[in-house]
């Protein structure tokens, strides 16, 4: 068989960090802040602010960009014509001169149905008239274009936006998604399944958030980082100032001014297309929070990952020799991502955020090429993956990003199929391999229907409770349930209900058992539940908790029609709705 060679992660000399704020208003928007501001006033804060890349986004029109477009064109004819002061020669060069150093994208930002607000960006080149028939497509009024207004009566919905910027070749942005007029603000009426789609939608190529450096679970990168069972797709995070003035409003911290909330982005080259393709790639090291000073105090993107810890896209491995196995379980890992959602791998550094990383020695990339070899002779069929190395703490380590596969089973030495369920690596069983199977030949599979019909799904922020609810509630997104046992000569086989997906897993024994199914098996049966001894919320109940890893795992319990639905080892990710309350109490 012809091997396709994958593409080489090691980066090249020329990439470099490029800063960043894609989101600027100037005073063709109607809510602009401050008077007397010049398209020029904008530039020099920008570069004062020390950025490379900027975009004008007024509401719902490229007015702005027009205008300044116009002002440099009555200077250049000026100019033609001999006619320019002293001071308009001034003003021409230092146009010049910015726009030389600084690229300005074109675009807007667009205020869809329900007033969701979204960010079509685009290159420098692209003609103003082919934007304004795309808001024209928008449904924007011919009498708006040039509004600048956020209010521009009914439009597009969502989704349309996203399809229609991406296909004229736009970076299509939610524009602070966890705010004010964002698609993933928490607290709007509109249903799970909605979210998840304004969230995860193939057109859509980033979140610009407003928490992108805080830290902790509850940050809107960490929940778009492709654990979340109902969100699996991980989405790339920046961030941009939304600013409606040059600098921050001394009466409100909030207003801020040009830059003054900005991204890094490692780029190739300075374009539109290497920006772009970051957006559509996969690798999620290529942005970060910009820091003034950078250079002193860099964005660890490794520490980050190691605080989160190991989880469905993600693992860590300390060693990573021949001897001891170690690097049979980084491959196996790779095949495992492979078949289930993609991930990261880290090589050279433990999960433990408080120990030292010890790196992979003097010559990373020998230890590259080392693992784009084995994983090109022993991952079938091929996978497209990148190998990389990221500094931290002052040492190198080693990236692998692997990608979900498009042609599964993907099978480790042609015969072994690994997958990943939660945060442990383990072999496939048969219904799993099935699926797999399916998956690869484009079968649309529905999760067989649960003994207990959940009621439609709520957001894993809401705060639901049963008595609001008609029916029993859905069961919890992570962990498993003993859905049936039976007997067959003297062994006993059980069919395990994967809560992730609702796919049920048959003929499984204690000794073809993974950890947490083993787990299940052996609490169900030796330690059933004992309904005086659960802590119940009505008719669902915490049976118990224990910490696994660098987080809990609650056993939860459904009362329903006079039986208990055990679900066993529920992790944060699958906590929602009346689940979510009873572990928040």
């Amino acid at each position: 068989m012809t091997r396709r060679r994958r593409k080489k992660g090691s980066a090249p000399l020329q990439e470099k960090w490029y800063n960043i704020d894609l989101h600027l208003h100037t005073p063709a928007s109607a809510d602009y802040q401050q008077e007397n501001v010049s398209y020029l006033d904008i530039l020099k804060q920008a570069e004062r602010q020390h950025l490379d890349i900027i975009a004008f986004t007024d509401h719902n029109s490229v007015a702005g960009y027009k205008q300044m477009q116009s002002e440099l064109e009555d200077l250049e004819l000026l100019e033609r014509l001999k006619r320019l002061t002293p001071e308009e020669e001034k003003r021409l060069q230092e146009y010049r001169r910015l726009l030389d150093k600084i690229m300005l994208l074109k675009g807007f930002e667009f205020t869809a149905t329900f007033g969701f607000h979204i960010l079509g960006l685009f290159p420098p080149e692209m003609p103003l008239r082919d934007l304004e028939f795309l808001l024209l497509r928008l449904n924007i009024a011919p009498d708006k274009l040039d509004a600048g207004e956020t209010e521009v009566g009914a439009t597009s919905d969502v989704l349309t936006a996203y399809r229609v910027i991406d296909e004229a070749g736009g970076i299509v942005i939610a524009a602070h998604a966890n705010s004010s007029h964002g698609v993933a603000l928490q607290g709007l009426s509109f249903g799970g399944q909605t979210r998840i789609a304004f969230t995860q939608n193939p057109h859509l190529h980033a979140l610009e958030v407003t928490d992108l450096e805080k830290r902790g679970k509850k940050t809107t990168a960490r929940f778009f980082d492709g654990s979340k069972p109902e969100y699996p797709r991980k989405m790339h995070c920046i961030q941009g100032s939304d600013a409606h003035r040059l600098t921050r409003d001394p009466q409100n911290a909030k207003n801020l001014g040009v830059g003054e909330r900005a991204t890094e982005v490692l780029l190739k080259e300075k374009t539109f297309a290497a920006l772009r393709s970051v957006f559509l790639g996969n690798d999620f090291a290529r942005t970060r929070p910009y820091r003034p000073g950078a250079e002193s105090r860099p964005f660890d993107y490794v520490q980050v990952a190691r605080e989160e810890g190991p989880n469905i896209v993600q693992e860590f491995h300390e060693n990573f020799s021949r001897r001891g196995g170690y690097h049979d379980a980084i491959i196996a890992d790779v095949c495992a991502f492979a078949n289930t959602n993609g991930g990261a791998l880290y090589v050279g550094v433990s999960a433990d955020a408080k120990k030292p990383p010890i790196g992979i020695g003097a010559s990373p990339n020998r230890t590259i090429n080392l693992f784009e070899k084995e994983i090109d002779d022993r991952i079938t069929p091929d996978l497209d993956v990148k190998v990389d190395a990221l500094d931290t703490q002052g040492v190198k380590v080693v990236r692998i990003v692997v990608p979900r596969g498009e042609e599964p089973p993907y099978t480790l030495d042609e015969s072994a199929i690994y997958i990943r369920s939660e945060a442990e690596t383990t072999r496939a069983v048969r219904d799993e391999i099935v699926g797999l199977v399916k998956r690869g030949l484009g079968y649309k599979q529905t999760a067989p229907a649960p003994e207990v019909a959940p009621a439609a799904p709520l957001e894993p922020e809401a705060a639901a409770t049963t008595e609001a609810r008609q029916g029993p509630p859905a069961p919890p997104r992570t962990g498993v349930e003993v859905a049936r046992v039976e007997e067959r000569k003297n062994t006993r086989y059980y069919t395990m209900r994967d809560l992730r997906n609702g796919s049920l897993v048959s003929n499984v024994t204690r000794r073809s058992a993974r950890d947490l199914w083993r787990y299940a098996i052996e609490e169900a049966e030796n330690n059933p539940v004992k309904p005086s001894e659960v802590r119940w919320n009505g008719d669902i109940g915490l049976w118990k908790s224990r910490e696994h890893g660098k987080q809990f795992r609650y056993d939860l319990v459904l009362r329903y029609h006079d039986e208990f639905h055990v679900y066993y080892g529920v992790t944060e990710e699958g906590l929602h709705g009346p689940w979510a309350a009873l572990i928040g109490e």
